[in-house]
């Protein structure tokens, strides 16, 4: 019995070693795979987070970007509306010079001369209708060059009308007999005629040459 009782002390110390063992084995690789997962959790948010920074920065760069584009292009019309303002000052300014040559009678009686003729030769129709403001009304009747254009370009000239439509414009209009055809000569026509012409070498008298610029023609 004694014999018995022993190896039944003995056999239950060894199952126990055997079961703590067994625990200890089975604690150790729950640590191990805690211990993995852990670290590729971790690892995984790390790289989330390293992700949604990256993105952000991208996005704060782009909108950096944007406003760097929005602001050089409000600096770039505030640049392109000044050129303009200082263009339409010299536009003005010229009117105004015109407007005062408009007033001396000796200087505007010679470039009335000078409108008439070239509108007789620019229509060189038999019939012509002369538009004026109605104090020039005499300037254009009594121009010796009217009469003479009058002989040598036309048959005969038919001034039907010496009312301009709009009295504050300087100059002249013509007509054919029709009222289809028109050549304007009035200050103010000239002066637009001459802007648009010469607004090229304007601006680059004005601004310098476009660096932009591929074609001059």
């Amino acid at each position: 019995r004694v014999w018995v009782h022993v190896d039944i002390k003995h056999m239950m110390a060894f199952i126990e070693q055997e079961a703590n063992e067994k625990a200890e084995e089975i604690d150790a690789k729950a640590e191990e795979e805690f211990n993995i997962e852990k670290g590729r959790l971790v690892q995984t948010q790390r790289l989330k987070i390293m992700e949604y920074y990256e993105k952000k920065e991208k996005q704060i760069e782009q909108q950096k970007k944007i406003q760097m584009s929005n602001l050089m292009n409000q600096a770039r019309l505030k640049v392109l509306k000044a050129r303009d303002d200082m263009i339409s000052e010299l536009l003005n300014e010229a009117r105004q010079r015109l407007a005062n040559l408009a007033k001396d009678p000796a200087k505007y009686s010679g470039l009335l001369d000078g409108l008439v003729l070239q509108g007789f030769y620019q229509l060189l129709e038999p019939k012509v209708t002369v538009r004026c403001r109605k104090q020039d009304v005499q300037l254009v009747q009594v121009s010796n060059l009217l009469i003479c254009v009058c002989v040598r370009v036309c048959e005969s000239v038919l001034i039907v009308n010496y009312k301009y439509c709009n009295t504050s414009l300087s100059g002249i209009e013509l007509y054919n007999a029709d009222g289809k055809i028109k050549v304007s000569n009035t200050l103010e026509s000239r002066l637009d005629l001459m802007a648009q012409q010469m607004m090229p070498e304007v601006r680059v008298a004005l601004f310098g040459a476009n660096p932009n610029r591929k074609f001059m023609d």
